[in-house]
């Protein structure tokens, strides 16, 4: 099947920074956690490969978000969190599982196959495990294929509905899976359950209060939704039934249309209700109404295009979370907006030399636990490279950089913006190290000063605006280290004196005074990027050829650096951060050009890099920080 789709092999390629910077909610601001919900493919007449969004707490017509990898109907989707996906379709039919991330508009990517070719399927989730249930494969089946959301690659049987049937749809809650009605042939009432936790054959749960073919479905942490369908005849029925207790459905209310083959999609309080056919033709209409409360349906908008047997999805399903108003503000694909003085998961990149090799000030960021391309933050108050970044949880700040300066810049995580003043280094340099925080103190060291390098190390508090402060010298004067840190102690690692040097120095972040010898590198010169978790520092690639090692040392521990493994491609001069778990190398220069490659390594497994996505677009030199490692959120 893969040979017949020869684009499949080309779904790593597809993203483009203009698709993925969409302005998802037309003000600049990202969507409020646990409430965008998608609209996928379907017949418009002929096959579609469309995804719109929505922002569920509003109303109006839907965007365009993205496309998926190949045009179909006849398509289930999922989610967690984080991550959507989109499986089957009606094109010979299709075994295809596309996916994206909910932070980055844009074109779907090839997460794996199900187990079966098969169109007009049901699928359901919660945060873990994605589940798609029956469809048609030229006759019915009764299979159940599953997935884990976060881990790229093929589904795997789970066990078997009680009946063969297509035109079926399912929701969920966190632990139970629903499949109701369906085609088997003839519409039938049945609903059958799973539990996600385990894998089996599905049991009878009840019925619906009349049996028909392509209803949607959608739903809350405690309730179950079933919408429209054939009975023969198009229906507006919604029903409903309590997931936590086996019965048969009640009736709800109604839709505004009576539709067959719609999707449904929630964020846990609202739901809605998109396409399908009505009576004979395709529709655009997006219905809602509160979970909650029995009533009819609302008119919400329009999706961008008239289409029926499509799939729909939510980051805010009820199966997921429940949804909590949230203030506009930077979105954070944990379920969380970043708030001030609160664990984040943002990696920040200030600066830089572009794919034209000028050096410019664009600021722009990334979610260390969510796979993705890199979207646009704001600018530095000037355009420079080599500024060495710091943080707290709530706050960056990027100090110094070429052309020779001491300005210090700010900006704070939860706010997308451009920076702000925070004072001034001790001194002028470009070239400077950053990464070293306890969480209250940053720290920059070294540089390049007028007549060669620099062993000045300052600080400043990051909670408090004003100039830096003398914290001690170098070991040895060089340029270009990476710094990277626990709560207690910060290591700078390699760098240029002019020439490369491999030198590790440590000092203790609370106190003041010189730094001491660590250890070596197993490469010399200025890394791509450096970060730490609460016991192991690392750093990657050197200007040693340019060098693709990544290299750790623990860090209670003086000594020399260790092998990890290997980055996907050989580079200097980039920008890294981490979080708890997740390190990542971005950028860099590679032999007479940059790059926009992104890669990630799990910090306490050692081994080789792995593909994360792309900088907006091919850059060196950045200031990096995050609000998110152990140094700044423990």
């Amino acid at each position: 099947m893969a040979d017949s789709y020869p684009r499949r092999d080309q779904a790593r390629g597809i993203w483009k920074i203009g698709d993925i910077t969409k302005n998802i909610k037309g003000d600049g601001t990202y969507p409020d956690a646990g409430v965008l919900g998608i609209f996928s493919g379907g017949d418009a007449p002929s096959d579609s490969s469309v995804q719109d969004s929505v922002v569920i707490t509003t109303t109006g017509n839907a965007t365009d978000f993205g496309d998926l990898v190949e045009a179909r109907a006849g398509v289930a989707g999922c989610a967690s969190f984080t991550r959507g996906l989109v499986g089957g379709g009606d094109d010979s039919p299709d075994n295809f599982i596309d996916y994206n991330i909910f932070s980055s508009a844009g074109n779907c990517a090839d997460f794996g196959n199900l187990t079966q070719a098969r169109s007009f399927l049901g699928s359901s989730s919660n945060n873990t495990r994605g589940i798609w249930g029956g469809g048609y494969t030229g006759s019915r089946v009764n299979t159940i294929d599953f997935v884990t959301i976060a881990t790229l690659g093929n589904a795997t049987d789970f066990g078997d509905l009680t009946r063969s049937h297509n035109s079926l749809s399912s929701t969920s809650n966190s632990t139970r899976a629903l499949f109701g009605g369906g085609d088997a042939p003839g519409a039938n009432d049945t609903i059958d359950f799973v539990e996600f936790s385990t894998t089996g054959n599905a049991t009878d749960f009840g019925n619906l209060s009349s049996a028909r073919s392509g209803p949607s479905a959608t739903g809350s942490s405690t309730r179950a939704m079933f919408m429209g369908g054939d009975t023969p005849s198009r229906s507006n029925i919604i029903d409903y039934v309590e997931i936590g207790s086996l019965g048969n459905a009640i009736d709800f209310g109604d839709l505004n249309v009576n539709v067959l083959r719609g999707a449904g999609t929630s964020n846990g309080v609202r739901a809605l209700n998109g396409g399908g056919y009505d009576p004979s033709a395709p529709i655009n209409n997006i219905d809602f109404f509160t979970i909650a409360t029995r009533s009819n349906a609302t008119d919400f908008g329009d999706l961008t295009a008239a289409r029926s047997s499509l799939g729909a999805y939510s980051n805010g399903h009820g199966g997921l979370q429940e949804f909590q108003p949230r203030a506009p503000e930077l979105y954070s694909p944990t379920g969380k907006v970043v708030g001030e003085g609160s664990q984040g998961d943002l990696l920040i990149l200030a600066g830089g030399r572009n794919d034209g090799d000028t050096i410019d000030n664009v600021i722009q960021f990334l979610t260390i636990s969510t796979l993705g391309n890199a979207l646009e933050f704001g600018d530095l108050s000037s355009a420079r490279r080599f500024s060495g970044g710091t943080s707290s949880s709530s706050r960056a700040a990027f100090g110094g950089g070429s052309p020779t300066v001491n300005t210090i810049d700010t900006i704070q995580f939860n706010t997308k913006g451009n920076a702000s003043d925070f004072g001034d280094r001790t001194l002028a340099s470009d070239f400077v190290a950053g990464g070293i925080t306890n969480g209250t103190r940053g720290l920059f060291g070294g540089g390049t000063i007028p007549g060669g390098e620099s062993n000045t190390m300052d600080y400043i508090t990051v909670a408090t605006l004003g100039n830096a402060t003398d914290f001690g010298d170098l070991t040895q004067a060089r340029t270009g280290p990476h710094g990277a840190s626990n709560t207690t102690r910060g290591i700078w690692g390699g760098g240029q004196t002019p020439s490369n040097v491999n030198t590790m120095d440590y000092i203790t972040i609370a106190s003041t005074g010189n730094a001491t010898d660590f250890g070596d590198r197993t490469v010399s010169g200025i890394p791509v990027g450096s970060f730490a978790d609460s016991t192991r520092a690392c750093w990657g690639g050197a200007s040693d050829g340019p060098s693709d090692v990544i290299d750790y040392v623990t860090i209670a521990s003086t000594g020399n650096a260790t092998d990890f493994g290997d980055l996907t491609l050989a580079r200097r001069e980039g920008g890294g951060g981490a979080n708890a778990t997740r390190g990542l190398f971005c950028g860099g220069e590679v032999p007479g050009d940059r790059t926009n490659v992104v890669d990630y390594i799990t910090i306490q497994t050692t081994g080789n890099a792995t593909d994360f996505g792309d900088l907006t677009e091919d850059r060196r030199q950045m200031g990096s920080a995050s609000n998110c490692s152990v140094a700044v959120s423990s």
